[in-house]
């Protein structure tokens, strides 16, 4: 076996890549990661230089990891800013690193995409090692493979790598026949208020409907962004995807990509625009032409809850952070990592700060758990990791 890196995803035979295990996860596809390179989402100028991982054995792929060079932290939702103060405070650079990452995209999953036909736990190791291998060679500071399933973060834990826990808000389906199904569960003034945020749409005049992917034409891709690209300028983030970017995801993932759009008197007001996998809807990006009162609870949250009810999804991760999302019936669940820094003072630290962030982050989701929206004998019911 030998451990290559490719400088773009269209090195890679797509046939070849979209075999491999895991590639059912839409962001780990190669249509979604080469519309990010070829649309300059991933690119230099925004600090992330594709060096995807190939473990190759003769012409077959045995495994494969969506893998960057990154020159800053940005669009990582795994934060090492105060790594990066210690290594300059100390002289040295943090920047550039290896990162293994869909990029921009806080979605869990795996990272390591493995041939069906060869043992697991080998390509696993062989990833693991590897990586950290080629970052002490090509100088870098540290390696870090963020939001890992938990079987590749055994693996990698078992390679010496270093545990990060954080936490999000998701949403699991338990067996609901409908929407009203769903809020029997919740504690009536948590019902209430759902149902009171949803009347507050339908009063402006706003009707939702959902389409996917392949059904927007271009001038609808172009409202979209512009709702998103709005958004996002009005929190102060930068839009890195473009109106043609977003159509040709459409275009290539289908019913893949599924859009929540908000119409009043037949105008398009607002999206939520998410991506679905086998049996998890992942939302994602969020935009309106202004502010209406509930309507983002009811395009981010509410809508993809009855899309998954509706078609036997088990799990909806809106996006990462938000403490009021636990009202509105998602629960905190943990998310991991792993890091290998390459300066061993350095990664024993890391690691001892490490150690004891845990207990927190896990107190934390306890504590949020017990005190959300569920009836006690529902939330004992409800499907766990």
């Amino acid at each position: 076996m030998e451990l290559q890196a490719v400088s773009a995803i269209s090195e890679v035979d797509p046939a070849r890549w979209n075999a491999l295990l895991g590639t059912d996860h839409p962001f780990l596809r190669h249509e979604f990661l080469a519309a990010l390179e070829r649309h300059g989402v991933v690119s230099a100028d925004n600090g992330w230089v594709a060096h995807h991982l190939l473990l190759v054995e003769g012409d077959t792929l045995l495994a494969a990891a969506p893998a960057y060079l990154k020159g800053n932290s940005w669009g990582e939702f795994v934060f090492d800013y105060g790594w990066a103060q210690a290594y300059a405070r100390n002289g040295l650079d943090y920047y550039p690193k290896l990162v293994i990452a869909a990029p921009y995209s806080p979605v869990n999953g795996p990272r390591m995409l493995l041939h069906p036909d060869y043992p697991a736990a080998g390509l696993r190791r062989a990833l693991a090692d590897g990586a950290r291998e080629m970052t002490e060679s090509m100088a870098l500071s540290s390696v870090h493979w963020l939001f890992v399933s938990p079987e590749d973060l055994k693996a990698l834990e078992d390679a010496g790598y270093a545990r990060r826990e954080g936490c999000q808000y998701h949403w699991r389906n338990a067996n609901y026949t409908d929407f009203d199904h769903f809020l029997a569960g919740l504690s009536s003034k948590k019902r209430k208020n759902i149902r009171r945020e949803r009347k507050r749409v339908a009063e402006q005049d706003i009707s939702l409907r959902t389409l996917h992917g392949h059904e927007v034409d271009a001038e609808l891709w172009r409202v979209l962004h512009r709702f998103y690209e709005q958004t996002f300028h009005l929190h102060g983030n930068i839009p890195v995807i473009s109106a043609t970017c977003f159509a040709e995801l459409g275009e290539k993932l289908r019913e893949q990509m599924v859009i929540f759009l908000a119409e009043q008197h037949d105008e398009p007001v607002a999206a939520a625009i998410c991506l679905c996998g086998d049996d998890t809807l992942f939302g994602r990006y969020w935009g309106a032409v202004a502010d209406f009162d509930g309507l983002h609870f009811e395009a981010c949250y509410y809508q993809g809850i009855d899309y998954c009810i509706r078609h036997g999804i088990s799990r909806f991760e809106p996006g990462a952070q938000g403490e009021h999302k636990v009202a509105r019936g998602f629960l905190p669940t943990l998310t991991y990592s792993a890091h290998h820094l390459t300066d061993s003072r350095f990664h024993a630290a890391v690691e001892d700060f490490l150690a004891r962030e845990r207990p927190a982050v896990e107190e934390y989701a306890r504590t949020l758990t017990a005190e959300g929206p569920y009836r006690e004998e529902i939330l004992e019911r409800l499907p766990r990791d």
